[in-house]
């Protein structure tokens, strides 16, 4: 039986787990490799603080997605198939490692955050 999200490991785990599956991704992949270039070593503990404020109720990340991602946009085509890859992927993700309350909220809010960040990327391009 698998466990809930319950400290920060199991957030590590979930993210490192779900971009390990993003970087192969040939919708995804060539986004975050080839053109954000994303360096993973300072991208993952990023991930993991703003998971982990979401969750944990950490309190730990500091930044701001939203900006980060439409100044992305300007750049590089995010549209509902990149977002619904995006989430495709982070629900598999989480339904493979983990089940209980914890894991269904992560779901919700991986769900919201992929709307509204589309909505908001579009809305740049009106």
């Amino acid at each position: 039986m698998k466990q809930d999200i319950k400290n920060r490991n199991d957030i590590e785990l979930l993210v490192n787990t779900f971009y390990d599956k993003v970087k192969t991704n040939n919708i995804l992949g060539n986004i975050f490799i080839d053109l954000a270039k994303v360096d993973w070593e300072s991208h993952l503990p990023i991930m993991y603080s703003f998971w982990a404020s979401i969750l944990l109720n950490e309190q730990s990340y500091k930044g701001n997605t939203m900006t980060k991602h439409i100044i992305l946009s300007k750049s590089v085509s995010l549209k509902s198939q990149q977002f619904t890859e995006w989430l495709d992927i982070f629900i598999s993700t989480v339904d493979e490692l983990f089940e209980g309350i914890k894991a269904e909220e992560a779901k919700f809010r991986a769900e919201n955050i992929a709307k509204l960040m589309q909505y908001k990327i579009e809305q740049q391009s009106v």
